[in-house]
């Protein structure tokens, strides 16, 4: 099973919470805990790269989910049996 990691960067100005749209990394997991650790690690670097200045300004906070990775998997619904009979 494979794992992708989704990422939202938020802000709350003036007590309004606002996002970007959420970002999905290029690269699949092996497991949930790889992805896990990636996303923690990936969170750190843009907060790094965005800075104390604006982080604190503007109240910057990352959310970030691994989820399986169906998009090569075809719905049960749609596969077609075939039974010699």
């Amino acid at each position: 099973m494979k794992f992708i990691l989704t990422m939202v960067i938020c802000s709350v100005i003036n007590g309004k919470t606002q996002c970007i749209p959420p970002y999905t990394m290029q690269m699949s997991y092996t497991d949930a805990y790889e992805c896990l650790l990636d996303g923690y690690n990936e969170s750190y670097n843009k907060i790094v790269e965005l800075g104390r200045k604006d982080v604190n300004k503007f109240n910057i906070y990352i959310k970030f989910g691994c989820n399986e990775d169906h998009s090569n998997k075809t719905p049960t619904s749609y596969i077609v049996i075939n039974q010699k009979i």
